[in-house]
């Protein structure tokens, strides 16, 4: 199931997350980043065992399925499914560690949006992740960067606005980005998609067809 043809050189993005389901407003805001950034790849990295929520409505199984679907035949999208075969809680310094590993020099950019952004001094270990890797932080209106507070002083500590420095850094700065508002949430889509509404151009159409015909989320409140 994973596709591990990893690029031997430029950036490489890391887009994590439940992906319950994964919706477009995750693969634009992919897509946007990998361009204006200038990543080798974004890798698509689905949440085994997530430890600071409800577990996910949607097996393992099927959400690595559905992020598959979703960014097949897109160049410079991969799949990579080692949160899911690894066992316990899925903490991003975990998987970090191993892909600094396997990539001694390599930038690595951790996509998230500024939303998650809120909550990062909340993740096992915060500190230590710019030990391994970048933030790249995707904004958009309603979200805009804190401007007081342990954020904000973060933020203006480990500033990183420059492409060049943040692909010739391999870690420890934090990139922010302007993306296309779409204003697709999973939280949201899980709601519609119990309530049996139909989530067509919400998300890829055979991510739609795994959805309706697993009924995956219907099942889980019934």
């Amino acid at each position: 199931m994973s596709s591990m043809s990893a690029a031997p050189y430029g950036p490489l993005g890391i887009f994590g997350g439940t992906f319950d389901p994964i919706h477009v407003g995750h693969l634009r805001t992919g897509y946007e980043l990998m361009h204006a950034l200038q990543l080798a790849e974004v890798r698509w990295i689905p949440v085994g065992n997530p430890g600071h929520r409800d577990p996910p409505l949607a097996s393992a199984a099927l959400r690595l399925e559905m992020v598959r679907l979703a960014i097949a035949g897109q160049p410079g999208f991969v799949l990579d499914d080692r949160e899911i075969r690894r066992s316990g809680v899925s903490r991003t310094i975990d998987t970090l560690s191993e892909l600094r590993e396997e990539h001694p020099e390599r930038s690595i950019c951790v996509l998230l949006g500024m939303d998650a952004f809120a909550g990062f001094m909340q993740w096992h270990r915060w500190r230590d992740i710019f030990d391994y890797a970048h933030l790249v932080v995707a904004h958009r209106p309603g979200w805009p960067p804190p401007t007081e507070g342990p954020l904000a002083a973060l933020l203006a500590e480990r500033a990183m606005p420059d492409i060049g420095a943040l692909h010739s850094a391999p870690c420890g700065g934090i990139h922010v980005r302007k993306v296309t508002p779409l204003e697709v949430s999973s939280t949201d889509l899980r709601e519609l998609l119990v309530a049996g509404d139909d989530p067509r151009f919400l998300v890829p159409d055979p991510v739609r067809t795994i959805i309706i015909e697993s009924g995956c989320y219907a099942r889980a409140h019934e």
